[in-house]
């Protein structure tokens, strides 16, 4: 699973670009949705920072390995209505993760609780760590029979008892 790093300072251009667009146009665009990925024994992990959005406007799909999450705040306040300050991000907000073929996409769980939109995405079972047990052949235990010469008699000094002819 690769996962693209959220860079909260990112490419200066492409910012004062979305500043620059924000002020033409009048309206606002929103930011990226900050996350947390890590891997457990139960497989990976993602939480993502959803505040305000209503979890009914959560999509989660996967296609081709790519894990896309789309989600949308929507303003509590009437275009029509004389807005005071507006700094909280909206509109719809989109990221995508590449799984790798170690991620079983047919039974990813989501949930969604004070906030935060949590994904626990599963290890296939082909990919998951188990222990090979090593078995021995042909019925078991093997004793070695080793045959040797016969010892000389030796001398508690450590010399030989025999005389040589």
């Amino acid at each position: 699973m690769s996962v693209l790093r959220f860079d909260p300072f990112g490419d200066p251009f492409r910012q004062v670009d979305r500043l620059t667009n924000q002020l033409l146009s009048g309206t606002r665009t929103p930011m990226g949705m900050p996350m947390d990925v890590w891997q457990a024994d139960d497989g990976f992990h993602v939480s993502l920072d959803l505040p305000g959005v209503d979890p009914s406007s959560v999509d989660i799909t996967t296609e081709h390995n790519v894990l896309t999450i789309t989600a949308e705040r929507r303003p509590e306040y009437q275009q029509a209505q004389n807005v005071l300050v507006a700094e909280r991000p909206q509109g719809s907000f989109t990221r995508q993760l590449q799984l790798g073929d170690t991620v079983d996409s047919e039974n990813v769980q989501a949930t969604y609780a004070d906030g935060v939109l949590h994904l626990r995405l599963p290890i296939t079972q082909a990919a998951q760590r188990r222990r090979i047990e090593v078995q021995t052949g042909g019925g078991g235990e093997r004793q070695i029979e080793v045959e040797a010469e016969p010892a000389e008699p030796t001398s508690p000094s450590g010399e030989s008892t025999q005389s040589g002819s």
